[in-house]
């Protein structure tokens, strides 16, 4: 796990420097890096998306995973933690649990995430992780000069999520397929395009309760593909 420790150091350092850079920028200048992030999640999700090579299965994972979450009200209890977070930490940002939970979605539902935890987890030197370490810092000064301090508690959910897929690919390596992978990182490309739409203010969108999405379409894969 030395990679996701790299990458949620990154997150944090980048956190840190956003934050002290906060009251230096003007607020037209953190507004336009806001929209810029929301665009290139957008162009990266619709990247990750069309690789799929079976629209049907990504379909029915989000309609499922989307009532499951619903059902289970993922988006209230992941606000919640963030709220909790927000107190424990003493910060006033009003965007605490925006900030907390947009940086969650961008850092973890991208294929980097994915490759690179399972790269690691298969025993091979985390590459990967270590380039999505330096995207994610300085996406983290841009996200936490905009949002505040939530974005460095985002490095814990991190860690768990990133951590988890190293070490559960680390014990089922050999059930892998590419087909899995690629399917997996296809439907993290929709709940990415829904994010940035959400950041652009496009149109509000629970992106938090289609999570479920992801396991469904994991059982998918590895039952019929």
């Amino acid at each position: 796990m030395i990679g996701t420790i790299i990458n949620a150091s990154a997150v944090i350092i980048g956190g840190l420097i956003g934050l002290l850079i906060h009251s230096r920028l003007p607020q037209h200048i953190t507004h336009t890096t806001f929209q810029a992030i929301g665009l290139f999640t957008i162009v990266l999700g619709i990247t990750m998306a069309i690789q799929t090579t079976h629209f049907l299965a990504m379909v029915i994972s989000l309609v499922l995973g989307s009532i499951i979450g619903s059902l289970l009200d993922i988006e209230s209890k992941i606000k919640l933690i963030g709220e909790l977070l927000k107190k424990k930490s003493g910060s006033k940002n009003k965007r605490f649990s925006e900030g907390f939970i947009t940086a969650f979605m961008l850092y973890c539902m991208g294929s980097l995430t994915l490759l690179g935890a399972i790269e690691e987890g298969l025993g091979n030197p985390p590459t990967l992780l270590l380039s999505k370490s330096v995207l994610d810092g300085f996406s983290s000064i841009a996200l936490a000069a905009s949002m505040g301090a939530g974005v460095i508690f985002s490095a814990i959910p991190l860690i768990i999520y990133q951590g988890s897929i190293t070490i559960i690919t680390s014990m089922i390596q050999q059930s892998l397929s590419q087909i899995i992978i690629t399917e997996l990182s296809a439907v993290g490309g929709i709940l990415l395009v829904g994010l940035g739409i959400d950041i652009l203010k496009i149109k509000k969108i629970s992106i938090l309760n289609m999570i479920p999405s992801l396991l469904i379409i994991l059982i998918i894969a590895y039952i019929f593909f």
